[in-house]
């Protein structure tokens, strides 16, 4: 009998986290699990304004160059925001033996999101076409969908890092610097935006409990040593 795979480390840091460190502490996290040195880890944080740009990214999507500092990032995707207010979920997981290929992974990263957004009393979805989690509602007596989660994934030696970006309430009018994902006809949305006043930690609670209940068990792990 395979014994069950051990419990999945659970970071959050309280700071704001440089993206550069950010990077490479993942980099190296996700060579050590794949070598079996580390533990699986979810790192929840914060970072300063800046956008990054995925695989995908079109240069004529980039709308502000000057804004804020850009990253290649490495992971699928195109441009996106981070930034104070948004949770930054980073997910270094064994995608092989959690979910068995790469769409069940995704799925599976999704499908948390939505059942942590629905705790909360937020309704979001997916969307055939497009990644991320989406919310419909009105804006200014209009119907609107938005995103309210983006996800973008990097895959090595079957370990998972980068993750999904969910808007608790940063300030929205720095997504004006991008395309966001590239999607020019539709904008994107927050918790504060939808009149929610959900904290950070309400939502790092919920995103814990829908993750021990459908992906795997947790322990608290300490903070990263990150190298600037």
């Amino acid at each position: 009998m395979t014994p069950a795979p051990p419990p999945v480390d659970w970071i959050v840091s309280p700071d704001l986290v440089p993206y550069e460190a950010a990077l490479a502490f993942m980099r190296a996290r996700g060579e050590a699990i794949a070598d079996g040195t580390a533990r699986e880890a979810i790192w929840l944080l914060e970072h300063p304004p800046l956008y990054t740009a995925g695989t995908s990214a079109k240069p004529q999507d980039l709308l502000e160059p000057g804004r804020f500092p850009v990253y290649e990032a490495g992971r699928g995707g195109q441009f996106t925001y981070h930034g104070p207010g948004q949770r930054i979920v980073y997910v270094m997981l064994d995608v092989k033996r959690r979910f068995g290929d790469v769409r069940r992974f995704v799925t599976g990263l999704e499908t948390w999101t939505v059942a942590a957004l629905a705790d909360l009393g937020v309704t979001g979805s997916t969307r055939p076409d497009r990644v991320g989690v989406w919310v419909d509602h009105v804006r200014e007596g209009k119907p609107a969908t938005d995103k309210i989660a983006a996800l973008g994934v990097r895959l090595r030696r079957w370990v998972s890092t980068h993750g999904i970006s969910i808007n608790v309430d940063p300030d929205l009018t720095h997504f004006a610097g991008i395309v966001p994902c590239g999607i020019s006809d539709a904008g994107v949305t927050s918790l504060g935006d939808l009149g929610l006043t959900a904290a950070m930690g309400d939502l790092d609670r919920v995103l814990r409990g829908t993750f021990e209940a459908r992906i795997a068990p947790t322990v608290d792990a300490p903070l990263p040593a990150l190298v600037p």
